[in-house]
């Protein structure tokens, strides 16, 4: 559940199959659950009391312990379980021939790095992507008739899946009670769409299938089959009518019946109600109704266990904002003197007390600088 509403004078919890049919609101501001940023720390970010940060790679440099230097604009990312440590895996967004593609990071059980390498090469700009339940990473090209690739941090050779489509991918998101994977686009027309393999765990085959509903920011949704996946030459998201249009799809997530993703051209979060098929906004920052709005140029969105929604922005203010269960949005942390790059690739480990991210183009605004960090705190869980 990420809805509570108000009824009266009272503010009531409502268990899922309830809410879906109160009017709920899009997020608005408040003081967040671990209260006050603090002054920026030595690496420019500043967090709330009880939480500190540490750099993790550098493009262009070797991880610490690694001979393995690090990608260029690090983008989407996710965490692996891998034994009593787990791995963190990075996107790369720049062309084939300058290593666009991913990387994996390996630590152990106290988060010290013990091996780093690439798991991905050959490929064009590498956005987001999205984590499966088979512990695969699904890298997604945001370029014109772009592909998955399914890649294996915990080993294997990455394949590309033809069958999840060819358009402008950004982020996808794997729903193992329905078995199927959401899928975002980034176009000012997207589509949201879903894969429907013909068989759990295996890929390669399938059926593609895009969101149709009306033009409103609420309502009923359905799906329909895209005719032609490959894209060509009729574009995917030109092939059905009434689909509806998204503009800028970005990050994209999925918990408990309900899937969240975002739209940067317009600054929303958008969430879809997967049990009754009815879809509204979880957060429009035109409709923050006192204050300025604490969230613009969303971007990659993750949760964590306790049920937050973390929401990253390109550019905006650089910040990672929070999104609590009761519709409350607030900023859990901002990174300073980098207000020419982006927040990418927020993931939590297993145990959901470290929180990784990048910052695409770092202090020096260019590809070549990106920096990826982690956060250490008292997260909920």
């Amino acid at each position: 559940m990420l809805r509570a509403t108000v009824l009266g004078a009272s503010a009531v919890a409502l268990p899922f199959t309830a809410w879906s049919a109160a009017y709920a609101a899009p997020a608005q501001p408040a003081t967040g659950p671990y209260g006050p940023l603090q002054a920026a720390n030595s690496h420019g970010i500043q967090l709330p009391a009880g939480f500190t940060s540490q750099i993790v790679a550098r493009s262009g440099q070797a991880v610490s312990g690694t001979s393995y230097v690090w990608h260029q604009a690090p983008d989407g990312g996710a965490v692996f379980a891998n034994g009593s440590g787990w791995i963190y895996v990075s996107n790369s967004e720049v062309s084939s021939g300058s290593g666009g593609g991913a990387s994996r990071i390996l630590f152990d059980s106290s988060g010290a790095v013990v091996g780093a390498s690439r798991i991905l090469s050959g490929t064009n700009n590498n956005c987001a992507g999205g984590k499966t339940p088979w512990n695969t990473w699904l890298s997604c090209e945001e370029v014109s008739l772009g592909r998955v690739w399914e890649t294996y941090p915990l080993g294997g050779t990455a394949v590309v899946r033809p069958a999840m489509g060819r358009f402008k991918h950004e982020a996808a998101a794997a729903d193992p009670d329905r078995r199927v994977v959401y899928l975002t686009e980034d176009e000012t027309n997207g589509k949201f769409y879903r894969f429907i393999p013909n068989t759990w765990g295996d890929l390669s085959a399938g059926t593609l299938q895009v969101l149709v509903a009306g033009s409103a920011t609420s309502g009923s949704f359905s799906w329909a089959a895209v005719p032609d996946p490959d894209g060509s030459p009729t574009a995917t998201r030109s092939q059905v009518s009434g689909a509806k249009s998204f503009n800028g799809g970005e990050g994209c997530h999925y918990s408990n019946d309900t899937v969240w993703f975002t739209t940067k051209g317009d600054n929303r979060v958008w969430q879809l109600n997967l049990a009754n098929n009815t879809y509204e906004l979880a957060y429009d920052d035109n409709l923050v109704t006192s204050g300025s709005a604490p969230l613009t140029g969303v971007d990659n969105i993750t949760g964590s266990s306790f049920g937050d929604l973390y929401v990253a922005e390109d550019g905006g203010n650089m910040e990672i904002c929070m999104i609590t269960p009761d519709d409350k949005i607030s900023v859990f942390l901002r990174i300073t003197g980098q207000s020419s790059s982006e927040i990418c690739g927020p993931a939590f480990t297993p145990a959901g007390n470290r929180l990784y991210f990048s910052s695409q183009r770092g202090t020096s605004g260019s590809s070549s600088g990106g920096i990826t960090y982690c956060v250490t705190g008292p997260f909920r869980t």
